[in-house]
C-alpha cells in the first residue's frame, strides 16, 4: 500500500493478511496532531485494502506512547476542529471507526493520551515492565482521546474513576488483572504473542469477524465521538487555569503538584 502524506515516521508491513503498524518517535513516542492523522489515514488505508484481515499496532522505544508532549504548542491547541473537538481526538474518532480487528503490542509506558491510544486495538499484550496511566487530573484537566468512555467499558466505571481521579500508573500485571489489557508475557516476547494473536484472527472468516466485531461494537463510535466533545469543552477551559500550568510544572520537575483550585 501507498501511505498517506505525513507518516514517515509509522511503519507499515502487510504480510499473511496481518499488517504491522509501527510507530517510530521513540524513545517515548510523543504524539501530535499530524501523527494521529496520519495513523488514521492509513488504518483507513488498510481497511480499503482487502488482502489486510487484522492490524498489530505496536511501537518502537522505551514507551509505547508517552501521550502528547506538553512541552509544545501542538498539546493544547487554541484552534478546534469542526464540531468544537480538540484537533487530536477529532482524528482519533478515525482510529476507532476503523472496521478491522486491531491487536495492540504494548511493551512499555503508555501514559495519557497514549493509554487513549493504546485503548484503540480489540486487544492488548503487555508486559510487567509496562506502565498504564490516565494522568489527565494530576496534570490538572479532564480525561480526554475518548478515555472517559472506553477505560470504564474495558475495566468498569469504579476502576475507572479510581484511574483517572488518582493519575496513578499500574504494570502489565495490575492491567491484565483488571481488564485493561489481555495476555501477560515476558517484555521480549510482547510483539511476537501480538503477532500470533493477530495471524490467529486472520485465519477466520474476514466477512464473519467484521460483522460479528460491527455486532460487538454496535453504536460505540458515536458514543465516542460524544465522550470527545464533552472531553474537549472540559479541556478547552481547564488549558487556561492555574492549575494546569502547575500540573505541567510538577511534572517536568517532578514532584507531586500544589494545586490551588485555580
Amino acid at each position: 500500500m501507498s501511505k498517506p502524506p505525513g507518516t514517515a515516521d509509522i511503519g507499515v508491513d502487510l504480510a499473511d493478511h496481518v499488517a504491522v503498524v509501527e510507530i517510530r518517535r521513540g524513545p517515548h513516542n510523543f504524539f501530535d496532531i499530524p501523527m494521529i492523522a496520519g495513523l488514521a489515514g492509513i488504518f483507513e488505508a488498510l481497511e480499503a485494502d482487502p488482502d489486510c484481515r487484522v492490524i498489530l499496532l505496536c511501537a518502537e522505544g522505551k514507551s509505547f506512547c508517552a501521550g502528547a508532549d506538553f512541552q509544545t504548542r501542538d498539546a493544547t491547541p487554541e484552534q478546534a476542529s469542526p464540531r468544537g473537538i480538540n484537533p487530536i481526538y477529532f482524528e482519533a474518532v478515525r482510529l476507532f471507526a476503523c472496521s478491522k480487528p486491531v491487536v495492540g503490542a504494548i511493551h512499555g509506558p503508555a501514559i495519557g493520551g497514549g493509554l487513549g491510544l493504546a485503548l484503540v486495538p480489540d486487544f492488548r499484550v503487555t508486559c510487567p515492565e509496562a506502565r498504564f496511566s490516565a494522568n489527565f487530573n494530576r496534570l490538572g484537566f479532564h480525561p480526554g482521546f475518548g478515555l472517559s468512555y472506553t477505560l470504564p467499558r474495558l475495566v468498569g466505571p469504579q476502576q475507572a474513576a479510581m484511574l483517572f481521579y488518582t493519575g496513578k500508573r499500574i504494570g502489565g500485571d495490575e492491567a491484565v488483572r483488571i481488564g485493561l489489557a489481555d495476555v501477560l508475557v515476558p517484555q521480549a516476547e510482547v510483539r511476537s504473542e501480538a503477532m500470533r494473536m493477530a495471524t490467529e484472527i486472520a485465519i477466520s472468516s474476514p466477512l464473519a469477524v467484521q460483522s460479528t466485531r460491527a455486532t460487538l461494537r454496535a453504536g460505540m463510535v458515536e458514543q465516542i465521538r460524544l465522550a470527545v466533545a464533552r472531553e474537549s469543552v472540559e479541556q478547552n477551559w481547564q488549558f487556561k487555569t492555574e492549575d494546569f500550568k502547575e500540573g505541567v510544572k510538577a511534572m517536568a520537575e517532578r514532584r507531586n503538584p500544589d494545586f490551588k483550585g485555580k
